[in-house]
């Protein structure tokens, strides 16, 4: 069974959660290995949760609450149980531990088969792309920012909302404006 475990940088497999994110994420789509530490420790809207099946290690996932919605910052699983069906089990626990919650995600530019494919992974586990222009803000100084997609489930729509939802994601989690 599927279970999202808070964790933080005291816990001896946090080292397992940093190491994915190294793995998963290029460097420009995560902010530097002491303010990670830092959110995960001190930041109140900020939780990193380790993924696990039983003993099994299998991935995890960041999630910022912020003002009226939860924002999925990163979810990676292991390379070694890739392909097994997690990724639809980490998406069912997802919207069933924040059922009732507005939750979005940044998705990359459906430009070549992967993104469409991950693009296609949300759209099948319950969510709707918005054709909004977005910028992910850079996480490092001198850092690029990426042309991404918004994502978001649990609203019929976030156009009405969407200035406000990139407003607070820039402000808390990029700490831009």
């Amino acid at each position: 069974m599927i279970k999202f475990i808070p964790i933080n940088t005291a816990d001896s497999r946090y080292t397992f959660v940093e190491n994915l994110l190294h793995i998963s994420f290029p460097e420009d789509e995560r902010r530097d290995d002491d303010m990670q530490r830092h959110y995960t420790d001190n930041n109140s809207s900020f939780t990193a949760y380790l993924i696990t099946d039983g003993d099994i290690l299998v991935g995890l996932i960041t999630l910022w609450k912020l003002d009226g919605f939860y924002y999925v910052e990163h979810l990676a699983t292991a390379p070694d149980v890739r392909n097994k069906g997690y990724g639809k089990s980490i998406m069912q626990t997802l919207l069933n531990d924040f059922k009732g919650s507005t939750i979005v995600l940044e998705v990359e530019l459906p430009e070549d088969e992967l993104s469409k494919r991950r693009i296609g992974f949300y759209e099948r586990n319950g969510f709707n792309l918005c054709s909004k222009s977005y910028m992910q803000p850079p996480y490092r100084a001198n850092g690029t920012s990426i042309p991404m997609h918004i994502m978001f489930t649990g609203t019929e729509s976030i156009d009405t909302y969407f200035e406000k939802i990139k407003s607070e994601i820039y402000s808390k989690v990029y700490s831009t404006i």
